[in-house]
């Protein structure tokens, strides 16, 4: 591919979904019905159905969101590559936002497609059972410098937690105390992820220190935070079983906002991403520093379209496609054709 015209491949997270996604690639192109029936069989239960006919409830579980998403996008994925291959062209680097970063790795061939759909079918069950209902919590703090944001969170930390060898030390929860960047998705959007007081309280300073608004939101566990650990620790005896090849193109890391080249790395930087932060803003700016000229969103919604308008301001200078249906499809090869 020529160097003036490098493809990134977007992958979207958990909060993408809805009933009905992936049903006109499903119906209109064998590649896709393939993935979904491959979906099916190797979770051993009707996925297509509750993707396509809900109910939402149902579809909203975590751990039917993540193969779900998955799956769409990978279905996404394997219309959209033997497409631009008939036009000379390949992707030439990827990522995917928390649960995408997954998709990346199966577009990449770092993964396989089956191996893939069980390990995040397990992980979102994982992060639903390390947080008891009710105790974790997270907010979206929206106008508000994400370094100023994590200080907030980590003075919240030392608040709530006692000084060792005090009466209040002595069998004090550390887990009460945890509150940190979860998701720094765009210079004015940052999610906190945490234990409940310590996310309210962190929510309203952030308040307090000129946030534009904060949002507490409908989640079912705190992601991406140390609360997450038990997952973490679940997630990597799964990985470390399965076979991790090289990627054919270079992937994004979501805890390091470096690109992974090797299967080992990949690996890691999966079982890292758990309790670590998702550093989208840094994932973009180093796909653009590699050269991308164009992103393609894969897979259901525009929410990583939405979030590349706030990164890159008005002076927008790589554009952003997306495939999610036949229709999207053609509208992105017709805007990569000729560049």
């Amino acid at each position: 591919m020529p160097e003036h015209s490098a493809i990134a491949y977007l992958f979207p997270g958990q909060g993408s979904q809805y009933v009905g996604m992936g049903r006109e690639l499903y119906d209109n192109f064998p590649a896709a019905r393939a993935v979904f029936e491959e979906a099916d069989e190797a979770l051993g239960f009707a996925l297509s159905r509750i993707v396509f006919a809900g109910p939402e409830e149902t579809l909203k579980l975590t751990e039917h969101t993540q193969p779900a998403i998955l799956t769409v996008s990978i279905a996404a994925a394997r219309v959209l590559t033997p497409a631009l291959a008939e036009r000379g062209r390949t992707p030439a680097m990827a990522a995917g936002h928390s649960l995408g970063e997954y998709s990346a790795h199966v577009a990449a061939g770092t993964l396989s497609f089956a191996d893939s759909v069980r390990a995040v079918r397990l992980r979102g069950r994982y992060m639903q059972e390390a947080v008891p209902a009710g105790e974790g919590a997270m907010a979206a703090i929206l106008g508000l410098d994400a370094g100023l944001i994590q200080v907030i969170c980590e003075q919240v930390s030392d608040q709530l937690t006692p000084l060792p060898k005090t009466p209040e030390a002595e069998g004090f929860d550390a887990r009460l105390a945890v509150v940190s960047a979860a998701n720094l998705n765009s210079p004015g959007q940052t999610v906190i992820s945490g234990a409940v007081g310590a996310v309210e309280r962190a929510a309203a300073l952030c308040k307090e220190a000129g946030a534009k608004r904060t949002v507490m939101l409908p989640v079912s566990a705190p992601f991406h935070c140390a609360l997450m650990q038990p997952a973490r620790d679940a997630l990597a005896r799964d990985l470390v079983a399965l076979e991790f090849r090289d990627p054919k193109f270079p992937v994004a890391a979501n805890v390091s906002a470096s690109l992974v080249f090797g299967g080992a790395a990949a690996r890691d930087a999966l079982i890292a991403q758990v309790t670590g932060a998702v550093r989208w803003v840094e994932c973009i700016h180093l796909l653009m520093a590699r050269g991308a000229t164009h992103f393609v969103e894969v897979g259901p919604g525009r929410v990583l379209s939405g979030l590349m308008r706030q990164i890159q301001g008005k002076d927008a200078a790589v554009p952003v496609l997306n495939v999610e249906d036949g229709a999207s499809l053609e509208k992105t090869l017709a805007g990569l054709s000729g560049s």
